[in-house]
């Protein structure tokens, strides 16, 4: 008898990082199943996956490149519409020196109406002659206004044109840029779902990525549990390792729903009798043992410090 409890003893010593060897497995608030954070990653143009780099199992980093999608024909299209905008910058007209003709000929004849009018006041002069060159002035003036008028409006429609044909460029390019597959967020890949070769679609799931780093236990509580309850309120979190091992780990909760709901199947209540239930998110840090899905339990006294 005395060597039996001597070794019940000695097995609680050598797990320091389980539970309580003597702790009822029963003795739990709540139950439920680690998840995680997770992204789906979709192509985000049309075309021929290139290049995709990554595994199932894989550790990314956010903003690693992964691989691209085939962008040729987008990048001939963006030097047909660059082809484009010089053309339309060669048909601009140069108002300068369009008008030049023009405005010599007005300051021409207005330096010959001067002359005339000189004539006319040393009385050596016709008065129709220096009316005629007003007159032609004015024809010319007219002329002048008429073309400068057009050309403008010529220089317009080719700077709306150009800038209709850069917004084109802009598009172009946000297509190219999305072309390149890049991580969005930290964390390991879960299931890849295409592989080089393939023909993918804007919007066509590429691979799954979560965060496996920080786990969340969503658990399960009765309406009479919801008053011991608060957001980030620290709580003991249990995860089962095989029959006999237990591990301990600190959590928060971080979320709590405003919404009941009916029992889950599989999920165990501390009231039994309880129909309706509450879901509850509790954080907690990964040691890399915890898994996606794995069962756990929570007691909402945290650990004394």
């Amino acid at each position: 008898m005395k060597r039996t409890i001597f070794y019940s003893i000695s097995l609680c010593a050598l797990l320091p990082l389980l539970s309580s060897c003597g702790r009822d497995k029963d003795t739990f608030d709540a139950t439920g199943a680690f998840e995680s954070t997770e992204i789906i990653v979709s192509s985000e143009v049309n075309g021929k996956i290139m290049e995709l780099t990554l595994e199932e199992g894989d550790h990314l980093n956010a903003g690693t490149w992964v691989g691209y999608v085939d962008s040729m024909q987008l990048y001939l299209k963006k030097m047909q519409l660059a082809a484009g905008l010089r053309s339309v910058d060669i048909r601009k007209p140069d108002i300068r020196k369009q008008i030049a003709a023009l405005e010599q000929q007005i300051a021409v004849a207005r330096s010959e109406q001067q002359r005339m009018e000189n004539l006319v006041r040393a009385k050596a002069g016709n008065q129709k002659q220096v009316d005629d060159i007003v007159n032609n002035i004015k024809v010319l003036q007219k002329q002048l206004d008429a073309q400068y008028s057009t050309l403008n409006k010529t220089t317009g429609g080719a700077d709306a044109e150009a800038e209709s044909i850069q917004y084109q460029i802009m598009q172009i390019d946000d297509q190219l840029q999305k072309s390149r597959i890049v991580n969005p967020s930290t964390g390991t890949v879960l299931v890849k779902y295409a592989e080089p070769g393939e023909v993918t679609i804007a919007g066509k799931p590429l691979y799954k990525i979560a965060d496996t780093d920080l786990l969340y236990l969503r658990a399960y509580v009765t309406a009479d549990q919801l008053t011991q309850l608060k957001l980030n309120q620290a709580v003991r979190v249990f995860a089962d390792f095989g029959e006999k091992e237990r591990r301990e780990y600190p959590g928060t909760i971080t979320w709590i729903s405003d919404k009941s709901e009916f029992t889950p199947k599989g999920i165990q209540t501390k009231d039994e009798r309880a129909n309706l239930v509450y879901a509850i998110k509790i954080a907690v840090k990964n040691d890399g043992y915890l898994k996606i899905g794995q069962y756990g339990e929570t007691v909402f006294t945290a650990t004394e410090r």
